[in-house]
């Protein structure tokens, strides 16, 4: 048996939440056409015959220019600390030899596989160019995909298993996750945002759980926060007469009641809180 941490890394909106979603068969990493969107670590456990694999979705490497960014590159940090086998993810649009430094330093400490996205977006005379590049810098694997099709993704899991050292599992095998449901609920809440709102209003966003109570009988009480930035951004989540906050719930009410597999009352209110991004503290208390 073979079991061990995989760290999923890369620049933003390379589709590394989407392979996350892919490897396991279920979602459990929100995603959006737009970059940024990850912002926690997020574990996605993996477990078949040949052992268990710990997937943890980070999120883009970026340079920070907030406390809220500076949390989620620290996030990526501590996976890449933790990690048995690092996956770069990379595009055809990106430049092959350009590593992060932290990267370039930790992939010659531990296996690394370069995996290639989105290679179904490009002609396919791109792709051994880019590879040629690539055999430089000191990946034990290269191997192009499409996260979103999933093809060559059954090349990339036995790969991955090949350089996972020898254990037992480290979670119980019917786990699919280390977080709690409140997470995953917030999460499909912010996504609906980022879905439905433009510009600046998903990045001006957090989601907090204030209470999750379940019932016996009857509907799951669920209230959630959404706090932004400005007054201006709160009146556009509500909207007139709050129809723009009834389509949000009414939307994603469906998803959460399929994740947790029980009908419940979604209570969403919207808050002003100034400048949450540079609150470390508030930061912190919201899990960031």
């Amino acid at each position: 048996m073979k079991s061990g941490y995989v760290a999923i890394v890369g620049e933003p909106n390379v589709g590394k939440s989407t392979l996350l979603n892919r490897l396991l068969g279920v979602k459990i990493s929100i995603v959006s056409e737009r970059p940024q969107t990850t912002r926690n670590r997020i574990l996605g456990i993996l477990t078949d015959t040949e052992g268990q694999c710990c997937f943890v979705d980070t999120p883009g490497l970026i340079d920070p220019e907030y406390p809220l960014q500076e949390a989620m590159v620290a996030e990526v940090h501590t996976a890449l600390g933790d990690a048995d086998v690092i996956v770069w993810m990379t595009g055809l649009w990106q430049n092959p030899q350009r590593l992060p430094q932290v990267l370039a330093r930790t992939i010659r400490q531990r296996p690394a596989i370069c995996v290639i996205n989105k290679v179904d977006l490009f002609p396919k005379d791109r792709l051994l160019p880019f590879i040629e590049r690539m055999k430089d810098l000191p990946f034990k694997e290269i191997i192009p995909i499409s996260a979103l099709t999933g093809d060559g993704v059954d090349k990339l899991k036995p790969a991955i298993f090949q350089y996972l050292p020898e254990g037992e599992s480290i979670y119980p095998a019917e786990d699919i996750s280390d977080r709690p449901e409140r997470f995953f609920v917030a999460e499909m809440i912010r996504e609906r945002i980022f879905q439905m709102f433009r510009k600046e209003i998903p990045y001006s966003t957090c989601v907090a759980i204030e209470e999750f109570r379940e019932r016996e009988e009857g509907k799951y009480y669920i209230r959630a926060v959404i706090y932004v930035e400005r007054a201006s951004q709160r009146a556009i989540i509500i909207g007139k007469s709050g129809q723009s906050l009834k389509r949000l719930g009414a939307a994603v009410r469906p998803e959460i009641e399929t994740f947790i597999d029980h009908p419940v009352y979604l209570d969403l209110w919207v808050k002003v809180r100034e400048k949450w991004r540079q609150d470390k503290k508030f930061l912190r208390e919201i899990g960031y």
